[in-house]
């Protein structure tokens, strides 16, 4: 969905060209495939991260065109909403010091924009799930100005053809109804892309399904939206329900969600998946370019397959396979899509090390363990992981029900660090970024129960409303998040953010 476009209206021919032509991209991708056209042999990672711009008093500002303009710079891009923006790291092997040069260029992209977003008045912070948001910020009049947003918004709602309903049930329930897309402006994350050979993509997809959950319990960092204290990771519940194009009827007709874990294991491989986006999912920007796939090949050329992609980037699995070409031939990445944003670039490192090294570890180090875990099971430890975040119960084969914290310290760390060895990661770098991973799982502190003890602090210790000690804990997260220091440090007491308020 990284794509402009240039009209907003479609007729039921659009739809129905769309429709032919994603079959036979489809038909094309599966022919790229068969006769060995894609880049292989190269194992390369990519991270995107999504950011909150806010002012002082910890609410959210949108001046995202006003900051992106000042950067001036395509590692900078806009997203949903006028409060959120993203930036990237450029792709690279996964070998050597690759993970201090992706913290290095998150850090050097992080002061970028907060200069310029100070110009603004503004601060740049990472959060899953801004704490201070209210009902007036997820409306339509922050979303950014690109069409393809108000484009996708129309989509999805005259898909739906009703109004959206916002219903999670955590510490505390939250309801209520909106008709725009900008509630899933609220959720931003941290993207993690690998390269991989066609062949091993089944294996690898796997893999990622099945760390999820994990990850999500020892990263969460969103308890908090419209007031409400729900999920350790309410992004999680929050994104499905914010672009569910199903009403109450398809959803109980058993019709599949736009924002999806899945339903079973890979066995063959990454056409699977694109071959259920298509038989699954109708259309929701269906723009049909001018080029044909077939002769475009017969030329000696690679087809960028637009209809496809197209298609795919409006289906939000959490483990999203990815077409894309580089120095002229194609290659298949997983884009990883479960982590939030934040709470330090340290913390978002020590994540992409753990992914990675998990990834390693089960794909490459030892016999897979999907063979030993229902589909079902993984899909339940990542809905566990996002309600309850590091004080989950998850399951593991040939362990069974374990706490997250234990089945982190005594068997996912050793795994990770297997994998992350056998990948020529330098070992100091392994033990920085997964002594991080072994000290919150230890202090059972990750950004989510941070946020939730600082705010019981708030209301117990300094007598706050509720609306003020969100504001105070936004306010001091955003400066620790600064000084950069690892979550499981920061101190509980917010500090002078709290005194002031007191």
């Amino acid at each position: 969905m990284g794509r402009d476009i240039d009209t907003i209206q479609f007729t039921r021919e659009d739809r129905r060209r769309y429709r032919e032509k994603v079959k036979k991209c489809l038909r094309v991708l599966e022919g790229l495939i068969d006769s060995g056209r894609f880049s292989t042999g190269r194992r390369t990672l990519g991270v995107e991260l999504e950011v909150y711009l806010t002012d002082e008093r910890a609410q959210v500002l949108p001046v995202n065109a006003e900051v992106l303009a000042a950067l001036a710079s395509p590692d900078f891009q806009t997203e949903l909403a006028q409060f959120n923006m993203e930036f990237a790291t450029p792709p690279r092997p996964v070998q050597g010091d690759c993970f201090v040069q992706v913290e290095d260029e998150l850090r050097q992209s992080l002061v970028r924009a907060s200069a310029k977003a100070a110009d603004f008045d503004a601060h740049v912070v990472m959060i899953g799930i801004l704490p201070t948001l209210t009902d007036f910020d997820v409306t339509e009049q922050n979303l950014s100005t690109n069409p393809r947003y108000k484009a996708l918004n129309d989509a999805i709602l005259n898909a739906r053809g009703e109004d959206l309903i916002i219903h999670i049930e955590g510490d505390e329930t939250l309801s209520t109804v909106t008709n725009s897309i900008l509630f899933e402006a609220a959720c931003t994350s941290m993207q993690l892309h690998l390269q991989v050979d066609p062949d091993d993509f089944a294996r690898y997809w796997n893999a990622a399904q099945v760390v999820s959950g994990p990850l999500v319990a020892m990263a969460a960092n969103s308890p908090f939206f419209l007031g409400k204290r729900l999920h350790h990771e309410t992004r999680i519940a929050l994104f499905e329900q914010a672009t569910d194009t199903r009403t109450e009827e398809l959803a109980e007709q058993g019709v599949r969600p736009r924002v999806w874990f899945g339903e079973k294991w890979l066995t063959e491989g990454v056409l699977e998946l694109f071959e259920e986006n298509v038989r699954y999912f109708p259309s929701l920007l269906p723009i049909t370019e001018a080029t044909d796939p077939d002769e475009i090949l017969a030329s000696g050329d690679i087809p960028r397959l637009e209809e496809l992609t197209l298609h795919n980037g409006t289906v939000y699995r959490w483990n999203r396979p990815v077409y894309d070409i580089a120095g002229g031939r194609p290659h298949l990445r997983i884009e990883n899509r479960v982590l939030p944003a934040g709470p330090t670039v340290i913390d978002c490192a020590a994540n992409v090390a753990l992914y990675y090294g998990l990834l390693a570890g089960l794909a490459d180090t030892q016999a897979p363990v999907w063979p030993e875990m229902s589909f079902t099971a993984a899909e339940d430890n990542f809905f566990a992981a996002a309600r309850y975040g590091i004080g989950a119960e998850l399951y593991w084969p040939g362990i069974g029900m374990v706490g997250a914290q234990e089945l982190m310290l005594r068997h996912l760390i050793p795994l990770a660090r297997r994998g992350l060895e056998a990948w020529d990661i330098d070992s100091s770098d392994i033990d920085r970024y997964l002594s991080i991973i072994e000290q919150r799982a230890v202090s059972g502190r990750n950004g989510a129960v941070w946020q939730i003890e600082a705010f019981d602090h708030a209301l117990e210790s300094h007598g706050l409303s509720r609306a003020a000690a969100r504001e105070a804990v936004t306010t001091r997260y955003t400066e620790l998040h600064q000084q950069g220091e690892p979550v499981h440090t920061w101190p509980v007491t917010a500090g002078d953010a709290l005194e002031d308020r007191s």
